[in-house]
């Protein structure tokens, strides 16, 4: 049964929500963020006829976890974003609650959306349907209903279905949690996108060793790379450690070597993938040229999103910049995509003494930086801390007031850093390590730099590039 349309409210909302939000002095300048509402994980993100196609978990109703849609932009060179039309909306039964996230493939010539549909009980309880929709001729989408169930053995959290295509056959990977409460993730098989075989888990929590694993693992992705294979996920319930594992949530990887003909994943151990304080719900694709991209949520759910001086002005969120990735030396390495120098203007260099160094426009920014020990100011609202140790990136919680901090271990021999308006993305090494956060500013900020050590400094303004 179709439920009563919500797209008089959604237009209404955009139409009222838009203009506060561009007026806001934190709203990106070249991120993709929401018009108006919460925007959260990024979905269904491909190369499809041409561009780039990138769905996003989206309540434009009001700035909360409710009311899940997806949005949808698309690219033909991942810098340049114009809106597509809404393609999914909860308005049947099977995902009353919510179109939850998921991927995105090319199906014999017409892009099909793989999501989770997620339904909630009056008595607490849940279930989760994992269905499909196909693009029509107008860019809409049609939904084809559910093709898998609830796996007996699981709670209802069962969700994020990351779907891809191997040898003529469909492989998927679904984050779950078992009715011990344990984080696991299933591996199905298909031969049509609709008759879903069951292969079993192939990592989470009892799982080649692993213990303490956390409750449930979110938004899977497993694919080849550099000669190995990686498996990205988001384990909730992962303990602290003092230097990482320290935001409410992580987003993790682990490497290994998968075998299509046992369905098995014979891999090492998690490693945290961003050690910023923003960072959740990663998914890749393959570029036309091969390479592996990956956009992921400046966001963490359940911390302090809340508190975000954003919501004041009815918007909240926004994306990573798209990430290259690569494996070597045993690390998964991300450095901001290379289409991205295409926002670059007049370039500036600077050599000498950290304190004596100019002050930079933090609105829209990129600057390499060479330094052994160095401390950078952006706009008094968050500090980066470069000595021998490695990396400490300080701000005041929004809660209490107190200094968060979170750490990136490893001597330290260059930075990329790139700038908009309320975030800031750290790649350290040439993308050994990255650090990723929001920070909210008086505007107009300046980036400033600390220190009697001599620095090296490359930096270039950016361009603005909205959304159309």
């Amino acid at each position: 049964m179709t439920l009563p349309s919500r797209w008089p409210a959604i237009l209404q909302a955009v139409m009222k929500g838009q203009p506060r939000a561009l007026a806001d002095s934190h709203y990106p300048q070249w991120h993709p963020a929401p018009v108006t509402g919460l925007m959260n994980d990024p979905n269904g993100f491909i190369w499809f006829a041409g561009r780039y196609h990138l769905f996003y978990q989206w309540n434009p109703l009001d700035c909360e976890h409710r009311f899940k849609c997806w949005g949808h932009w698309s690219s033909a060179d991942l810098v340049h974003w114009q809106h597509e039309p809404l393609a999914l909306m909860p308005d049947e039964e099977y995902d009353r609650n919510g179109c939850y996230s998921g991927s995105a493939v090319d199906n014999h010539g017409v892009l099909t959306l793989c999501y989770t549909g997620n339904v909630k009980f009056d008595d607490g309880s849940r279930t989760a349907w994992q269905c499909l929709a196909v693009e029509q001729p107008d860019g809409t989408f049609k939904k084809l209903g559910p093709v898998l169930a609830l796996p007996e053995g699981y709670t209802g959290h069962v969700r994020d279905p990351k779907v891809w295509q191997h040898d003529g056959m469909w492989y998927m990977v679904l984050g779950a949690q078992d009715l011990q409460k344990r984080g696991k993730v299933l591996l199905f098989t298909s031969a049509d996108l609709h008759a879903w075989t069951s292969c079993g888990e192939i990592a989470g929590h009892g799982v080649n060793g692993l213990t303490d694993a956390g409750y449930m693992w979110e938004c899977p992705d497993l694919f080849a790379l550099d000669g190995t294979h990686v498996l990205i996920s988001c384990p909730q319930g992962l303990a602290r450690e003092p230097h990482r594992y320290l935001n409410t949530y992580p987003a993790t990887w682990m490497s290994g070597a998968f075998d299509y003909e046992n369905a098995a994943f014979d891999h090492g151990e998690l490693h945290e993938l961003d050690a910023g304080f923003e960072f959740y719900a990663p998914q890749t694709t393959l570029a036309e040229d091969g390479r592996r991209i990956l956009i992921g949520w400046m966001g963490v759910p359940d911390g302090e999103e809340m508190l975000q001086p954003t919501r004041t002005h009815g918007w909240m969120h926004q994306m990573t910049c798209p990430r290259e990735l690569r494996y070597r030396d045993g690390r998964l390495w991300q450095i901001p995509a290379r289409e991205l120098a295409a926002l670059r203007e007049d370039e500036q260099r600077w050599q000498g003494r950290a304190s004596e160094a100019p002050d930079l426009d933090a609105t829209r920014l990129e600057f390499e930086l060479s330094a052994s020990q160095v401390n950078v100011d952006f706009g008094g609202a968050l500090r980066l801390m470069v000595d021998e140790q490695g990396i400490r990136l300080e701000r005041a919680s929004l809660k209490t007031g107190e200094t968060l901090t979170r750490y990136w271990q490893g001597d330290v021999t260059h930075l990329c850093v790139l700038c908009d308006r309320s975030s800031v993305e750290i790649f350290i090494n040439h993308g050994e390590g990255v650090m990723s956060s929001r920070y909210f500013p008086d505007h107009p900020a300046r980036v400033r730099f600390e220190g009697a050590s001599d620095i090296t400094l490359r930096y270039w303004s950016l361009r603005a590039c909205m959304i159309e």
